[in-house]
């Protein structure tokens, strides 16, 4: 490691600060709140670290600055599921700085040894369900919630230390007042926004924690087969869907119930980065008068996730929700969707998403190395 540059392990003040520090206040990069970093980085807090994995995080400094921080972290649900011997690191941000971020890497890599781990891989902000990949293309096009941001020296930074890309992904944006509806319906749709047997329900705030059960089944089992993917236990799913109980708008939310089973799900949430940034990440005096603000404002969604249950599939459910949800929208005066990354490899997905006219945002891509 540089002599100039120091590496400080668990040191959060730090870690928050690396961002502000090494991006500029004109980068599209917006950092999840204070408190909530705080949270997802709570080994006592954060069932991943309660039972399911290990981790721990560092920061790199220059001259007493924090340029750089990475977290270093393993599922060991995931490596038992997917038969790997793998961790991971997320939140890589760091200055355009080649010793810091090699330091950064370096102990990434070497805690991942002493764990008796064969790989590293990331981003992973810090599971499948959260915010993943690297971003290779599209640094101009302003991310939405939940979306991975980071300016173009980052996949430099890695190709220079030996990581090599895979996995690719895309994120979409969606012109709402040029989308209708109507092209999201077949017949099969119809039919379904017909039949007594349907019921929408509005994911609201007042049922939220008996509806995030449902929701959660609709999850684990429609996102069974995806890559990467681990069927998350109650407590990850309602410690990583807390939040959204604050912000949800139930307007633009449903669960599709059949003769009263639960079959599918939309979530789509107003785009709070405007609010967050507005903010600066924490919480002050002055938050209620950005939130207000921001609910008077809202222009912009985002698709968290859809999901149908295999039961239900083959049958216009998927299309049936993204056509209630899209008009819902209209409706509620949004203007634009954004829908978090998708796989290169996820044929219906994409083409789900040329239906709606969603334009390519961002391009991701996950690195890896095998360590020695």
């Amino acid at each position: 490691m540089t002599k100039s540059i120091e590496l400080r392990e668990q040191d959060f003040a730090s870690f928050f600060r690396v961002p502000f520090n090494v991006y500029g206040a004109a980068s599209p990069y917006v950092s999840p709140m204070k408190s909530d970093l705080r949270r997802f980085l709570g080994t006592r807090k954060n069932p991943l670290f309660t039972g399911h994995g290990r981790g721990t995080f560092f920061t790199a400094h220059r001259a007493g600055q924090a340029v750089g921080r990475i977290v270093a972290h393993v599922h060991d649900d995931s490596n038992r599921l997917h038969n790997l011997r793998r961790a991971y690191f997320g939140y890589f941000d760091c200055a355009d700085d080649a010793d810091a971020a090699a330091a950064l890497l370096d102990a990434a890599q070497t805690w991942a040894r002493r764990e008796g781990l064969a790989e590293l891989a990331g981003n992973f902000n810090l599971t499948a369900m959260q915010q993943m990949g690297v971003m290779t293309e599209g640094f101009g096009g302003a991310p939405y919630t939940d979306m991975q941001f980071n300016p173009p020296h980052i996949p430099r930074l890695l190709d220079a230390n030996g990581f090599e890309r895979f996995f690719p992904m895309r994120t979409f944006e969606v012109d709402l007042a040029r989308l209708d509806p109507e092209v999201l319906r077949g017949p099969r749709e119809r039919a379904l926004e017909n039949s007594s047997r349907i019921e929408w329900v509005p994911l609201r705030r007042r049922t939220f924690a008996r509806q995030m059960k449902d929701a959660m089944r609709i999850l684990n089992e429609g996102f069974a087969d995806n890559p990467m993917f681990v069927p998350l236990t109650r407590d990850e799913f309602m410690f990583q869907a807390q939040e959204m109980m604050w912000i949800v708008d139930d307007r633009i939310a449903m669960l599709a119930y059949e003769d009263g089973e639960p079959a599918g799900i939309i979530i789509c949430i107003p785009d709070l980065n405007q609010f967050v940034r507005d903010t600066r990440s924490r919480i002050g005096l002055f938050t209620p008068v950005h939130y207000l603000r921001h609910v008077r404002n809202r222009r912009r969604a985002l698709l968290v996730f859809a999901g149908v249950r295999p039961a239900f599939r083959q049958r216009g459910l998927s299309g049936a929700l993204l056509s209630r949800c899209v008009a819902a929208m209209k409706r509620a005066g949004y203007e634009s969707l954004g829908i978090t990354w998708v796989s290169d490899e996820n044929t219906p997905s994409l083409r789900q998403v040329e239906k709606m006219g969603g334009r390519p945002l961002h391009r991701l891509h996950l690195y890896r190395k095998e360590l020695q």
